[in-house]
Formats: structure tokens, sequence, C-alpha cells
């Protein structure tokens, strides 16, 4: 269930206008979904769609004032998220280090 949580982000996170959106609410805090659609060169429900696809994969949280829709970047998703990318990297980087130690290893027995 994780590894979809965390795809699906992926995923969210592949297209241009869905980080711009994160940007753009990085920067400004909240913002209804008119401030953001006129931000952008797409239509007003393209806008909604990629809010839609941010909102699912919890990268977004939404609350409804009255009338309008205010939306926010989820931190404690950006949080989780920024982890796992973390442990990733760590687990990488110790393979790079095993195979760097292979390699000199492998580089000795040739010199010998």
């Amino acid at each position: 269930m994780v590894y979809n949580t965390y795809m699906d982000m992926f995923e969210a996170l592949a297209d241009p206008t869905r980080r711009g959106i994160l940007e753009l609410l990085a920067r400004s805090g909240e913002l209804t979904a008119t401030a953001i659609y006129e931000q952008f060169p797409v239509s007003p429900q393209a806008i909604s769609q990629h809010l839609k696809v941010l909102r699912e994969t919890h990268l977004v949280e939404m609350e409804k004032q009255a009338q309008k829709r205010l939306y926010r970047l989820n931190p404690h998703a950006l949080s989780q998220f920024e982890a796992w990318v973390q442990g990733m990297q760590q687990r990488w980087s110790e393979r790079f280090e095993a195979l760097d130690v292979v390699l000199e290893r492998e580089k000795l027995k040739e010199r010998q």
C-alpha cells in the first residue's frame, strides 16, 4: 500500500503543471482555484483535474469556505514523501559505496 501511495505521488509530480501548482501554493500559502488557474495557460477545467489528482494523492488539501474552495499544500504528506525519498537515496548510496569497494578490489587483483 505504501508503494502505491508513493508511486501515485510520483505520477502526480510527473506533470509540469501539477508541479507548478505545488510551487505556487508553496509560495502563496492558500489560494482559490480561480487564483490558481489564472496563473496557467490552460482551462479552468484542466486546473480542476490537476487539483483533483493532487488532492487524491494527498499532496494538496482543500477547504470549503462558503462558495470558495481554498487549496494549500499538505505538509504531512510532503514530509512523508521526503522521508521516503531520503531513505531511497540512502539505500542507493550504500549500494554504490559497496560497488566502489568491489571495483577497488578488482583493480587491486588486476595489478597483482
